[in-house]
């Protein structure tokens, strides 16, 4: 098994923070594993995506240019990111703020209202591990336990007492993910 995933989106958003997490719940489960971001200058507001491959057998390379799965976050990612999906590959997305969704009929596409389900949760940064849950429902590549050991590493010891909320809202987003089009 070998799985490459594009996730980007704005910065802020916790797209870098979700590779960590699967890449650090990867090696947790004694997977091969490379974590590679890319992002603008900006702190905030800005672009930013990492591609993640979690491997059974040795990454040759961290850079890729068509994905297994696409994790979208936003209009640009959409724009830059869904054409780079492998034909029956995966691309959830988040709906808010997405003016233009996905066409392509060759891939499987699973919508998400994760902002909005933060937004009830009362707190808007584990919109992205609302997503992880939705992407572990489809690909459950990585086990539950693995995920909360990589949050503990990628976390600041400061923030642990938030893991709890953080695994509410991995278990929402199994939940809530719908799918827009199979192939």
């Amino acid at each position: 098994m070998t799985e490459e995933i594009i996730i980007a989106g704005f910065g802020g958003q916790g797209v870098l923070s979700m590779g960590q997490i699967l890449c650090y719940s990867g090696v947790m489960q004694n997977k091969e594993v490379t974590w590679f971001p890319s992002y603008g200058p900006e702190m905030r507001g800005g672009t930013a995506n990492c591609t993640a491959i979690i491997s059974d057998d040795k990454i040759s390379s961290p850079i890729v240019n068509v994905y297994d799965t696409a994790i979208v976050l936003n209009q640009p990612s959409m724009d830059k990111f869904e054409s780079k999906v492998k034909p029956g590959g995966l691309l959830i997305y988040d709906s808010n703020g997405i003016t233009r969704h996905p066409i392509r009929k060759d891939i499987n596409v699973y919508m998400m209202e994760a902002s909005e389900e933060a937004i009830k949760m009362n707190n808007t940064k584990i919109m992205n591990m609302i997503v992880l849950g939705g992407f572990l429902k489809i690909k459950p590549i990585i086990e539950l336990e693995n995920i909360l050991k990589g949050l503990s590493k990628v976390l600041p010891e400061r923030y642990h007492r938030l893991i709890p909320l953080n695994e509410q809202a991995i278990r929402k987003g199994m939940e809530i993910i719908k799918p827009t089009h199979l192939v």
